[in-house]
C-alpha cells in the first residue's frame, strides 16, 4: 500500500523485491502468500449485507492481483518468480502444485502463492500457515505495519508492551489477535514457528534469517 491505505505502491514493491533478493542471494528459499486488503476487503461489504461467500471470492481474486504486481517487481529485479493459485486460471497464473511449488522453490524460484487456500471463510494468515506447512517451511514470517506483537495496539495505546517472544497457548490465551484462531491452531499443531515482523524496516527479513533480534517470535 505505501503512502496509501489503498491500491498498489509501486516503490512498496520494488523495495520488498531488493529484500526479498538479498534472500535468494544467500540461498534462502522464499515462498509468499500475499492477501489483498489493499484491493478489496470483503468483511466490510459482508457487514453491508453482501454474501459471505461471494465477498471472500471477490478477496481471492485481488490476492492473484497483488501476487501479479509482486512478480513483475520481482522479474524486473532479475529474480525468477512462480505465481501459483489456489483457484485455477489457465493462462494468466499456475494452479497451485505442491510438488511443482517444492521444485521451483528448491531451484532458487520464489515462489507466490495466492488465492488463499481456494475456499472461503479461510484468512491470508490460515493460507500461509498452510503453505509453510506443506513446503515444510522453516518459518512463516508475518509481514505487519509493526515490529511485533503487542499487549494492545501501540498506535492506540502509548502503553502497550511489545513482547520479543510468545508461545502459541499465549497468544490464544491473551487474545492478542495477531493471527486468527484458525492459523494459530494450524501452526501449533503442526510446530511451525512464526515471526511477526514491520516490512517497512529496511533489511528485516535479512536479519531475521541471520538470527537477529527482530520482531516476536511466537513457537
Amino acid at each position: 500500500m505505501g503512502e496509501h491505505d489503498f491500491g498498489i505502491d509501486p516503490k512498496v514493491l520494488d523495495r520488498m523485491a531488493l529484500e526479498i533478493g538479498a534472500l535468494i542471494g544467500i540461498g534462502i528459499q522464499v515462498g509468499l502468500v500475499i492477501g489483498g486488503g489493499n484491493l478489496f476487503r470483503g468483511a466490510s461489504l459482508s457487514a453491508a449485507g453482501m454474501d459471505r461467500v461471494t465477498g471472500d471470492h471477490m478477496g481471492m481474486l485481488a490476492t492473484v492481483m497483488n501476487g501479479l504486481a509482486m512478480r513483475d517487481a520481482l522479474e524486473r529485479s532479475n529474480i525468477r518468480t512462480r505465481v501459483m493459485s489456489a483457484i485455477p486460471m489457465s493462462g494468466i497464473v499456475e494452479h497451485y502444485d505442491r510438488r511443482r511449488a517444492v521444485r521451483d522453490l528448491k531451484d532458487g524460484d520464489v515462489v507466490i502463492f495466492c488465492a488463499g487456500t481456494g475456499n472461503p471463510f479461510f484468512t491470508t494468515d490460515s493460507a500461509a500457515c498452510l503453505r509453510g506447512i506443506e513446503i515444510e517451511a522453516d518459518a512463516v514470517l508475518k509481514a505487519t505495519k509493526v515490529d511485533g506483537v503487542y499487549s494492545a495496539d501501540p498506535h492506540l495505546d502509548p502503553t502497550a508492551e511489545k513482547y520479543d517472544k510468545l508461545t502459541y497457548d499465549q497468544v490464544l490465551d491473551k487474545k492478542l489477535g495477531v493471527m486468527d484462531l484458525t492459523a494459530i491452531c494450524l501452526a501449533r499443531d503442526h510446530g511451525m514457528p512464526l515471526r511477526v515482523f514491520d516490512m517497512n524496516r529496511p533489511g528485516a527479513l535479512t536479519r531475521i534469517v541471520t538470527g537477529e533480534k527482530e520482531g516476536t517470535l511466537i513457537d
